[in-house]
Formats: C-alpha cells, structure tokens, sequence
C-alpha cells in the first residue's frame, strides 16, 4: 500500500514495522488514522519512536480503536484502571510477558490490541520484546493438522499465569476469568485464519483424554517457540510506543537485562466480538 501521511519501515517481510512520520501527541487527522490503522492490520505490529506522551495523551490514542480494557491483575497494582505499568527492576520476582503469549485470552472478549508506550530501558542493552505472526504459523502447519485442528475448542484460564506464575490472588470472593475458544479462529477484519493456542492461558482442550490435549498442545506451542521465521524482534529505546494486534499475534517480553530495570505503561483496546471459527 502506497500511504500518504505516513511511510513505513518493515522489520521483517511479514510481521512489524516503524512508522515514520507520526506525532501521537496530537489529535490524528482521519486519513491519517485509516492509514495507521490498514498498516496495523497489513503488519500486525506497529513502532512509534520518539514519542513523547502523557497517560491522556496515550489512552486517547487507545481510544480511536475502541474501549479502554481493565486487566485482570489491576486490584494488584492500584492506579488507573486503564494503565497496565510495566516495570522490571533488581527486586522484581518476575517480568510481566516472559513466555510466549496473546494478551489476556482469558477473557471472554480479549483486547483487540494493546499499546506498549515504554520510557525507560536498560542502558546495558537487552529487554527486547519478540513478536510471532499467527497467520503465518497456522500456514505452516500441515492439511492434515489443519483438519484435526478445525473444529476443536480450547479453555484459557487465567489462574495459570496470574495464580501460577504470578502468585497475585484474585480480588475477594472473586476468580479469575476462564472461558473457551476455537484452536482455530479468523480475524473478524482480515478474514484470515489464526492459530490461537498460548502458553501463557490454553490450560487443555475439550473432549480429548488429558495425554492426548497435553501431547498436542505442547507439540504447537513449542512449535510456535522454536520457529524464528514466525517472529519479528522489536528493540525499545527510550519513548517508543509499540501497538500489536492481539488476536493475530503472540509475544514475548525477554528479561535478559538483570539487575538493570524498564519501565512502560500498556493501555488495552476492548475486543468487539469473542473469537469466531
């Protein structure tokens, strides 16, 4: 696509690219907004460098692609329910996204997409974050892995990660969000068609013995790990706002910076529809 008020640099032939010419501290003109919206469909992940925002200016931009999400784990970190603060320190048990996975699938509706506006990195290098083409790992698979998969139905469950992993309890006399999805969906948009298990939620799918679901789910998601030519790599700097499409892409945030911190905030986009076969 040829765009106007914009210009694109890819970082890879399928998956990611830097936006050049964008200030999302303004309101953005409506052209320019289709624009950046067709080039996140076409690339599934965006980066915004040398942005300089504050908490409204960055929801504001959430907002033109629809409803602010609320994590799950929010009561945990107090705030804006709308700002997910991302920091890693010396003293931090864990690093939120260290493992492949879609954000949040969980919920019944999944955000959409999520914004990762990051302010402060490493000044040892490291902490990038890895992002994986799920258009591209459905078409990898074989016909016949294609026929098992279509049709079957997986449960996310969100006490894996954030009771597992974690170790957050849910708010009182609550749990946390567990619902099922089809292994395969398409993209309402692009009509394309999606693996959709992580290793983050997908806890077991339905209707087969406990050793069949564990043998297939660990033979797609180490294939989704140990395939390089599914991912992009987005190194941060200091100001840069990376947005991905969270219902055709899977991520990992690699902590390899220890005992050096980083800092971002993350703002959501509500889904519109459950994921569909």
């Amino acid at each position: 696509m040829n765009y106007q008020t914009l210009a694109l640099k890819t970082l890879t032939p399928h998956i990611g690219a830097e936006v050049i010419g964008v200030d999302l501290s303004r309101p953005l003109p409506d052209e320019q907004f289709k624009e950046i919206h067709q080039a996140w469909l076409d690339w599934k992940v965006l980066v915004f460098r040398d942005q300089h925002l504050d908490r409204d200016q960055h929801k504001a931009f959430g907002r033109r692609f629809g409803n602010l999400h609320v994590h799950p784990m929010q009561h945990s970190y107090g705030g804006d329910p709308e700002i997910l603060a991302v920091k890693t320190t010396a003293k931090s048990k864990y690093t939120a996204g260290d493992g492949w996975h879609t954000d949040v699938t969980c919920d019944e509706i999944p955000p959409l997409g999520s914004m990762l506006y990051v302010t402060e990195t490493p000044e040892v290098g490291g902490g990038d974050t890895l992002f994986a083409d799920m258009y591209l790992a459905y078409e990898l698979l074989s016909d016949t892995m294609k026929e098992l998969l279509d049709g079957l139905v997986a449960v996310h469950d969100g006490a894996l990660p954030y009771l597992g992993s974690y170790q957050v309890a849910p708010p009182d006399g609550q749990s946390y969000p567990k619902n099922e999805h089809p292994v395969i969906t398409t993209h309402p948009e692009t009509g394309e068609k999606i693996l959709y298990v992580n290793s983050g939620f997908t806890s077991h799918i339905k209707g087969m013995k406990g050793w069949e679901s564990q043998a297939l789910l660990k033979a797609l998601k180490d294939f989704i790990a140990t395939t390089p030519k599914l991912t992009c790599r987005v190194q941060w700097h200091p100001n840069t706002l990376t947005f991905w499409d969270n219902r055709c892409t899977q991520h990992h945030s690699v902590w390899d910076y220890y005992p050096h911190s980083r800092y971002g905030e993350r703002v959501s986009i509500l889904g519109q529809e459950r994921p569909a076969a």
